[in-house]
């Protein structure tokens, strides 16, 4: 489709196309900067570093942390759209909640829980690497499809994004990388996930409102841990008040935040767009480390973070050979 066919056949300026695109681009930022955080708060809970009231935190478990997160984002999402919507707003066929349900329990939590086991069995340089072959992964399947023409550009924003990653995480530094078969497995698993919850996200927001995507993923999530963990045994842990506090902001911002930025982004791109932009989360992460820990940036996580920005431009460009504008999402505001 060329740039004047896509004038013609939506009957909107190409100028507000273009803005809604970038639109796009500046939620998935969001939700890469929003995840960033997060990281630097789990950080926190895995290691029992001080709340800024003083107190310590005692660590939390990877398994309440993963089942935590999605089911006080659910508890959050429900009643703020019931009483913003009503609860006729929130009904859908069965056939696309069962859809939902899948994205929430394959995309949303898989791709959390195998990426936490990678880093258990190899380390976060290693599992940042393996989860986001994800890229590759969506173009390769998007071409196969033929519903996405493999373009130069493409294929250049996608290595440009993985090398980037590769050098902010010190990769190809001496033990950057360990492998071991449960942990690669895993680390492939979770890249699998999220490339899945891009392709399926993006099909269902054509259709329903990224908020009601939102609100059944999170419950299909928080039921599939229910199962895998039941409350009986949460409540045998004996957390803290503090512990529960910081579960709740950690949902916020690991979780309904980000993920809301995340779909309301995919409205507006295709997979291949949206997953390279989310290439953003490790640069966020590694500048906040610098800012509010003062850690040291190397010249190699600089020299990244020019890469993946890089990435990013490149990702929006039209294709230069056929002359294509911007594909993206247009369902209704």
């Amino acid at each position: 489709m060329t740039i004047t066919d896509y004038t013609n056949k939506y009957n909107r300026p190409l100028a507000t196309h273009i803005r809604k695109s970038y639109r796009g681009y500046l939620y998935i930022a969001c939700a890469a900067l929003c995840w960033a955080v997060a990281a630097t708060l789990g950080r926190a809970a895995f290691t029992g570093r001080l709340l800024p009231s003083g107190q310590a935190l005692p660590p939390i478990d990877p398994l309440i942390l993963s089942q935590s997160r999605t089911t006080f984002a659910f508890l959050v999402c429900l009643p703020a759209l019931a009483l913003s919507r009503g609860t006729r707003q929130l009904r859908l066929p069965a056939r696309e909640l069962g859809w939902i349900f899948v994205l929430g329990v394959l995309g949303v939590a898989a791709s959390n829980y195998f990426y936490y086991v990678a880093i258990q069995r190899t380390n976060v340089a290693t599992a940042i690497v393996l989860q986001y072959t994800a890229p590759v992964w969506v173009l390769l399947y998007l071409a196969l499809r033929g519903l996405h023409k493999a373009t130069f550009q493409g294929i250049a924003a996608v290595a440009l994004a993985m090398f980037g990653v590769a050098l902010l995480i010190g990769l190809f530094r001496p033990g950057g990388l360990r492998l071991n078969a449960i942990g690669v497995i895993a680390g492939m698993l979770a890249a699998f996930s999220f490339a899945f919850y891009n392709v399926a996200g993006h099909r269902i927001l054509v259709r329903r409102d990224h908020w009601i995507v939102l609100l059944y993923t999170t419950l299909g999530a928080s039921l599939f841990w229910i199962a895998i963990n039941p409350p009986w045994k949460i409540v045998a842990a004996h957390y803290s008040s503090g512990q529960w506090g910081f579960l709740v902001i950690f949902s916020l911002v690991s979780v309904l935040a980000p993920f809301a930025f995340y779909f309301a982004g995919l409205r507006h791109l295709e997979p291949t767009r949206a997953i390279v932009v989310s290439c953003l989360e490790p640069v966020f992460s590694i500048a906040l480390a610098a800012i509010l820990l003062g850690e040291t940036l190397r010249t190699l996580q600089s020299a990244g973070i020019v890469l993946v920005l890089v990435a990013v431009v490149v990702v929006q460009m039209p294709d230069t050979s056929t002359g294509e504008a911007i594909p993206s999402v247009q369902p209704g505001e």
